[in-house]
């Protein structure tokens, strides 16, 4: 044999490293153009949720109405709130927060539940990750029935300047107006840090299994602890000091960015700062995590 025969020889092209950059956005990327896909899982999701039921999914709506309702009118009571306009307050709450809890708790479980699709179907992570978000909007599209009923019961109490304080001592909001139309972007925000929650939290939990329960035992302390059945206009003593605590809770500006507009309220500036930053910074480590351990998953399920 000459000696050049293996010399000229072509030399095949290393394969990608699975740890790469470029890997973690093309899974992004393949997984936004597979929408047929995950709109038609997150819808089948639904769907079997309520199988064989009368009404089917609008056993959403009505249990999102009672909780909303007997919650709302049970707090007014106790904190001595105006009930025209503390109604709204508790019910747009409660749709938001049901929605962030649910890209949580279910974000958790994304990949684990997902186990059989991920060993048998070659699709991009990112395709779990936008049918459990897209799941979790068909639910609160649901819930806005609520919202438009009682919006529309209480219109003439939201529609102008109001307090919820009975005594008209609160904080004056401006009612609604334009910035109804805030909660779009405040939507698309809302939903970008629920992606990046599901993503990261999803891929670690996948690895160690103890993160979901610690999760979901702190979950309701989080709860009351944003202010989503309570507001600061009920507080007579360092009102200032808890509204500089609820500052440094995020949970209190992702809900505070879609629920202001729907009630006539004003947003801070501070909310749409920290979303935003969040929303960088949360898919930052997302971005990391998925370079790193995205080829791991299908092992770890």
């Amino acid at each position: 044999m000459h000696p050049s025969s293996t010399i000229d020889r072509p030399v095949e092209p290393l394969a990608p490293s699975t740890r790469s950059w470029s890997r973690a956005f093309a899974d992004l990327r393949v997984g936004f153009a597979n929408r047929q896909l995950w709109a038609h899982l997150g819808w089948q999701d639904i769907k079997q949720r309520y199988r064989r039921s009368v009404l089917g999914p609008l056993w959403i709506t009505i249990g999102m109405g009672v909780t909303a309702l007997g919650t709302g009118l049970l707090y007014a009571l106790i904190l001595n709130v105006d009930v025209p306009t503390f109604l709204p307050f508790v019910t747009v709450g409660f749709i938001v927060w049901n929605f962030l809890s649910g890209c949580l708790t279910e974000g958790l479980q994304t990949f684990i539940t997902n186990e059989g699709l991920i060993k048998h179907l070659p699709a991009p992570l990112s395709v779990y990750v936008l049918r459990t978000v897209w799941r979790q909007t068909l639910l609160l599209a649901h819930n806005l029935i609520v919202y438009v009923l009682v919006a529309a019961v209480f219109f003439t109490s939201i529609s102008h300047e109001y307090t919820m304080s009975a005594d008209g001592s609160g904080t004056h909001q401006p009612g609604l107006g334009w910035t109804f139309f805030l909660v779009v972007p405040g939507f698309l925000l809302v939903a970008v840090n629920g992606g990046w929650v599901a993503m990261l939290l999803g891929i670690i939990s996948t690895r160690y299994r103890d993160i979901p329960q610690v999760i979901n035992a702190i979950i309701q302390l989080l709860f009351y602890a944003t202010p989503i059945v309570w507001t600061t206009d009920t507080l007579t003593k360092q009102k200032d000091l808890a509204q500089s605590v609820l500052n440094w809770n995020p949970l209190y500006h992702l809900i505070q960015v879609m629920r202001a507009p729907l009630i006539g309220q004003s947003v801070d500036a501070l909310s749409w700062i920290v979303c935003v930053g969040m929303a960088v910074v949360g898919w930052g480590l997302a971005l990391v995590i998925m370079k790193n351990y995205r080829a791991r998953v299908s092992y770890w399920v």
